[in-house]
């Protein structure tokens, strides 16, 4: 079994590697890293990368694997609309993670640390309802993206729990990037927390075997 990852930072690689070695140690992980789709999504919207994301796709594939997994929720719907066609199933971290989070109740509030996040995802959110209406409300966590851009990942991780904790009304909060899933240990909240590599790498891995 044998799965690629599409990432715009180096820093989810042991975040997915220790997800693999945990869970599916039989499944073969190939990174690629491009940290230009992200910076590109965030300057020009997430379609200006379509092109340069289905390139990114092709290399991926041409490596011989059995899927393909975007873990960038800025770029996942375009990966996914982009790797319509190719030999092998693309996957978007977040489609998993949102889908739990709309089981949970019909008040759902996506958190985000990068604003080229915060529609997609709440879009996902009201996709994976399946019609049923639910409130999706969204909310940007100011400054903790120049912490983790620092590298002070202990200050961006607070950053986000204490944003965590302060949301209210709520039946489900969604962690909008794969980075921000440390802060699920530190929030004290009473509300269910989703991050999405767990769930999505599980997703990933079952359409390799």
């Amino acid at each position: 079994m044998r799965l690629a990852l599409l990432h715009t930072s180096p820093a989810h690689i042991p975040v997915f590697d220790a997800l693999r070695d945990e869970h599916h140690p039989a499944l073969v992980l190939r990174h690629h890293v491009d940290e230009s789709l992200l910076a590109r999504a965030r300057a020009e919207g997430p379609e200006a990368v379509a092109p340069a994301v289905r390139e990114a796709l092709e290399r991926a594939v041409a490596e011989g694997v059995d899927a393909v997994l975007c873990t960038c929720s800025s770029i996942g719907g375009v990966a996914e609309a982009q790797g319509e066609g190719l030999a092998v199933p693309v996957v978007r971290v977040d489609r998993p993670m949102a889908a739990e989070a709309v089981a949970a109740g019909d008040r759902v509030v996506v958190l985000g640390t990068v604003a080229s996040t915060l529609e997609p995802t709440a879009a996902l959110v009201a996709e994976e309802a399946g019609g049923r209406p639910v409130a999706v409300r969204t909310v940007l966590v100011e400054g903790a993206w120049e912490l983790f851009e620092a590298g002070d990942a202990e200050g961006y991780a607070r950053a986000v729990a204490d944003a965590v904790d302060a949301v209210t009304d709520a039946d489900a909060i969604v962690l909008a990037q794969a980075s921000m899933t440390p802060a699920q240990g530190l929030a004290r909240t009473p509300v269910p927390v989703f991050s999405s590599p767990r769930p999505g790498l599980a997703a990933a891995a079952e359409l390799c075997t």
